[in-house]
């Protein structure tokens, strides 16, 4: 059995006879108290994007640095300053009740911080199970899959993160899975994006699985996951989808990607503590996983995933996380983070030189961007502009490889960044073209 499910029922019974440890009460449920301005009656996402005394209340809640212009924040969020004060105040009562809050009182504040995050996610407690992010969800619902038979094919696509493409090609080694790839168009459309995963499906009737990447770190493209994942389902095909990048920075829920798996990250849009995450396994699906290394077979979803000893302050910081984020409202950060990424997007499409990779299609975007000097597809063309931008002009955005069309650099503003930050990197684009 699962420790954390040991821990849990033992707590059951011990907990309601001992006294409780000192500054542990209702750890994980402890609401966070408003922090910023109510939005105006009436205000749309749209409108208030543009509201610039807003977001400025916004950022203030954040600490951020002044050495560089940050614009990568796709690798983790920031937690915001009461999110912070509650992750300290928690890894302080940890790290003082030890095992006496750990054994007796962290299992329940546990269940209460998955509960937490079901709500949020639109799906019931017995449909995820938290893990220490999105990749290690991921790779327990790839490697644990168990519908392939010997000559099955599985599909991923270039746009797909490095280390889930490792383990859907490790499906045949150990499923004996035919594992087959697909390159998305350059550029990209809503329709040719869904006419190469068709195709894909055509020109491979044995595909049994396929890996759906909602929002790709590469080029920040918002897959029409939800309309690839019922095309799918009518082939008998099931959908594995990567929304690390979706979750938290996008109006929508689980239940919105027409999916039966998922893997979730919520400590990049949400703002979680670094080391949160969770695995989504309908209800009625969870015998399609495997069990953890021997765990016992059956219905509960914890048995898929076993961490062992947890960050215990990242988990119970996890609600406050989710509450200043349903304070700011996700439909207003959705709209606020297109406005930064439009900024500089469709002021750097204008500049002679320089080839931008997004949609203007409002249905593909995301805070996620991409650009390269026209004609340099090389990753060290992209180490070496991003060099650049930092050397010369204090600018700081990443180099990223994988892309059929080539490698790029990544720009991702976060609902902090000042506009002021993306009209710099306009003007340090324009140099940088000119060569």
């Amino acid at each position: 059995m699962n420790p954390q499910r040991r821990a849990l029922l033992r707590a059951g019974s011990l907990a309601a006879a001992l006294p409780m440890a000192a500054g542990a009460a209702s750890a994980a449920s402890a609401a966070l108290p408003p922090s910023l301005p109510p939005v105006p009656a009436g205000t749309t996402p749209d409108v208030l994007a543009g509201n610039q005394a807003y977001w400025q209340a916004v950022a203030a809640q954040y600490d951020t640095t002044d050495a560089i212009v940050q614009l990568d924040n796709a690798f983790w969020g920031s937690m915001a300053r009461p999110v912070l004060r509650h992750y300290e105040q928690q890894l302080a009562m940890v790290n003082r009740d030890n095992a006496w809050y750990a054994r007796m009182r962290f299992p329940s504040d546990f269940e209460a911080a998955r509960a937490a995050a079901a709500r949020a996610l639109g799906v019931g407690i017995d449909e995820i199970v938290l893990t220490r992010g999105a990749t290690e969800a991921l790779q327990v619902l790839i490697a644990g899959y168990n519908r392939l038979q010997p000559g099955d094919a599985v599909l991923y696509a270039d746009i797909d993160y490095d280390n889930m493409i490792t383990v859907t090609r490790w499906l045949q080694q150990r499923r004996g899975a035919q594992v087959v790839s697909v390159a998305m168009p350059e550029p990209f459309t809503h329709d040719n994006v869904v006419a190469a995963y068709v195709a894909a499906m055509d020109r491979h009737p044995a595909l049994k699985l396929m890996l759906l990447t909602h929002v790709n770190h590469r080029n920040g493209m918002v897959l029409p996951v939800a309309e690839i994942s019922r095309l799918a389902r009518a082939r008998g095909i099931d959908v594995i989808v990567d929304t690390a990048h979706g979750f938290g920075q996008l109006d929508m829920t689980i239940p919105d990607l027409q999916a039966d798996f998922a893997g979730i990250n919520l400590h990049k849009w949400i703002g979680a503590p670094v080391g949160v995450g969770a695995a989504y396994i309908k209800r009625g699906r969870v015998a399609d996983i495997d069990p953890y290394l021997g765990e016992k077979a059956g219905d509960d979803i914890r048995t898929r995933v076993h961490t062992g000893t947890v960050n215990f302050a990242a988990y119970l910081s996890l609600p406050a996380a989710l509450d200043l984020h349903a304070q700011i409202g996700v439909a207003n950060k959705q709209a606020r983070l297109r406005l930064l990424r439009n900024r500089w997007v469709e002021a750097a499409r204008a500049i002679e030189g320089i080839e931008v990779l997004a949609s203007a299609d409002p249905r593909l975007t995301s805070a996620i961007a991409s650009f390269r000097l026209k004609g340099r597809t090389s990753v060290a063309d992209s180490y070496a502009l991003s060099k650049k931008l930092v050397q010369e002009h204090g600018i700081f955005a990443v180099p990223r490889d994988g892309l059929a069309s080539g490698a790029c650099v990544r720009v991702t503003p976060g609902i902090f960044t000042p506009e002021s930050h993306l009209d710099r990197l306009v003007e340090a684009l324009r140099k940088v073209a000119k060569g």
